[in-house]
């Protein structure tokens, strides 16, 4: 099981396993999301703009970065709820085939009034196979306190 708010200490940084970004991941996405922005879907076009190839969709690799949080383990079973994101950037393209992944770095653990929950504040940076920050944000969670988590295992 995932940590509990009191477990998570500012400063502490995780990083996640690769995850290499496909151009079926991008077609996938695009016929997901609706999104067929030629920059994504169109190679001649693509290979005129200024990064001389297709790109992956910003939100799709948003939406990676979720996945790779999920397989650092931190917040399984104990994530209550996504509260948000803020001040998310893209600074670089994903291309076909490379690799991602995420650095995440507590800013803010904090119980809530709420006796059962607190707020976990994560910087989230995306970085390619070279160590480039790609995207980065602050995503906000709300996590289980240590009484709710030993509550849920309890419950087991």
């Amino acid at each position: 099981m995932g940590k509990a708010i009191e477990e998570f200490k500012i400063g502490d940084v995780a990083m996640s396993p690769g995850r290499t970004v496909t151009e079926t991941d991008v077609v996938m996405f695009s016929g997901l999301s609706g999104d067929t922005n030629p920059a994504h879907t169109d190679a001649v076009h693509s290979a005129k703009s200024p990064f001389g190839q297709r790109i992956a969709h910003g939100a799709l690799v948003l939406s990676l970065a979720t996945g790779l949080s999920a397989r650092i383990g931190d917040l399984d079973g104990t994530a209550i709820a996504a509260l948000g994101i803020d001040e998310w950037r893209f600074i670089g393209p994903v291309l076909f085939g490379d690799t991602i992944y995420l650095r995440s770095t507590v800013i803010e653990a904090r119980p809530t009034s709420k006796p059962d929950r607190g707020v976990l504040r994560r910087k989230m940076e995306i970085l390619n196979q070279d160590g480039v920050v790609v995207q980065s944000g602050i995503h906000n969670t709300m996590v289980m306190t240590a009484a709710a988590k030993a509550a849920s295992q309890a419950g087991k």
